[in-house]
């Protein structure tokens, strides 16, 4: 009988590079950027890495559509390289590949990495979604923009609850300050600028209710790990590491489009796949155990009824909760410690690895003026494509328990 991962994975290195407008480099000198600081974090040689897996969203406009480029910017030695993509949670879904390999016995040491150069393109959103997408996108979501289907999931939020607009622009605008609070306090995040209610309030609207510092920006970066079996990382003298306890993606069937049971106030993928999650992670209280999150905030809205989707918030409390500061840096469940995507952007390859990094850190006491008291497990949510159909990974991270 499947038993899932937990405490099969450990996480022995991980490197970031600092996200922003990289206009001084390309695509591989993000990677090298992230995986030197990896490298030397593991303490291994690179002649010890067995399998990569390379994760990339917008082929056309970054790095192709074959593992090639990872293979012969780091100079692996000749071993296999994939290619993962799966919208936003394509870094994810890297890490996924590579802890399956090394769980299931096939390699000793595997690596994870996610890239994105998107600044280059000129344009001020994502490169075309038609690109890479197919028929999804010209069959199922013509005359669709982000800005307007995340503004729809918050216009239906608000009607379920009966939340007063005031209210709810408030309860967005907590999540936005809060973030760039954190954000400040991170070297490597790409927005460092504390934001008032007022400001984040006043802003231009984008789509009704949300304004300018409601978006996330488009950004490059690179993020990446390299895992092994904890009784390797035990033998190579670590202490206290970092071992995997979840790994869950959901993807939508259809259901919510096409069907009248959903009433666009939600993510169904979500709901579902943080359940799983935690049964594999071994976490029946969601809002003791887990001690931090990095969640997709791609919108505020979508951070603030993430907060229910991941039952840490009873349904239609969320938006108060975030006001009486649940998910502030020093509340209960500290969301975005790090910034988030609302400060580091989304460079779409690399958010996933990003979170991750974040929640490491954390785990390592190693996160400087952000650094929560002994912090226990660390979730990540990523969530790509739009409210009616998504997909969403979830990791749980913590100490090695084995």
């Amino acid at each position: 009988m499947a038993t899932g991962i937990r405490d099969k994975v450990a996480i022995i290195g991980m490197g970031c590079t600092r996200f922003g407008e990289r206009w001084d480099v390309g695509a591989e000198e993000l990677m090298v950027e992230a995986f030197e600081e990896c490298l030397a974090d593991a303490g291994i040689e690179k002649k010890d890495i067995e399998a990569a897996w390379l994760g990339t969203c917008m082929d056309e406009v970054n790095v192709g559509k074959t593992a090639m480029p990872l293979a012969v910017t780091l100079r692996l030695p000749m071993i296999p390289v994939t290619r993962a993509e799966n919208y936003c949670a394509t870094g994810t879904e890297a890490f996924r590949g590579a802890c399956y390999a090394v769980a299931s016995g096939a390699y000793d040491i595997c690596l994870a990495l996610g890239v994105e150069k998107l600044k280059d393109t000129g344009y001020g959103g994502l490169p075309n979604p038609g690109s890479g997408m197919g028929t999804l996108t010209w069959q199922w979501w013509p005359n669709l923009s982000a800005p307007g289907a995340f503004a729809q999931l918050a216009g239906a939020y608000a009607d379920r609850y009966k939340i007063p607009d005031k209210d709810l622009k408030r309860a967005i605008a907590h999540v936005s300050v809060k973030s760039h609070a954190n954000g400040l306090l991170n070297p490597k995040a790409h927005l460092r600028k504390a934001v008032t209610e007022d400001q984040v309030i006043g802003a231009p609207i984008i789509a009704h209710p949300l304004g300018l510092f409601d978006c996330c920006g488009v950004s490059d970066g690179s993020a990446c790990a390299i895992v092994t079996t904890p009784e390797i990382a035990a033998k190579m003298g670590k202490k206290n590491f970092v071992s995997v306890k979840a790994l869950q993606i959901a993807l939508s069937s259809g259901e919510e489009a096409a069907f009248n049971e959903w009433e666009g106030d939600h993510f169904m993928t979500t709901s579902k796949c943080s359940t799983l999650a935690y049964k594999e992670a071994g976490i029946t209280d969601p809002v003791k155990e887990i001690s931090m999150m990095e969640v997709h905030d791609c919108f505020s809205i979508t951070e603030l009824v993430t907060y229910e989707d991941l039952h840490v918030s009873e349904r239609g409390k969320a938006w108060k909760e975030a006001l009486d500061g649940k998910y502030d840096l020093d509340g209960q469940v500290p969301c975005q410690t790090d910034g988030g995507l609302k400060c580091f952007g989304h460079p779409i390859g690399a958010s996933g690895l990003r979170m991750l990094y974040e929640m490491y850190l954390q785990l390592h006491e190693r996160a400087g003026d952000r650094q929560l008291e002994n912090p226990k497990y660390g979730l990540t949510h990523n969530l790509g494509g739009f409210p009616f159909q998504n997909i969403c990974a979830i990791s749980i991270i913590g100490r090695y328990e084995g």
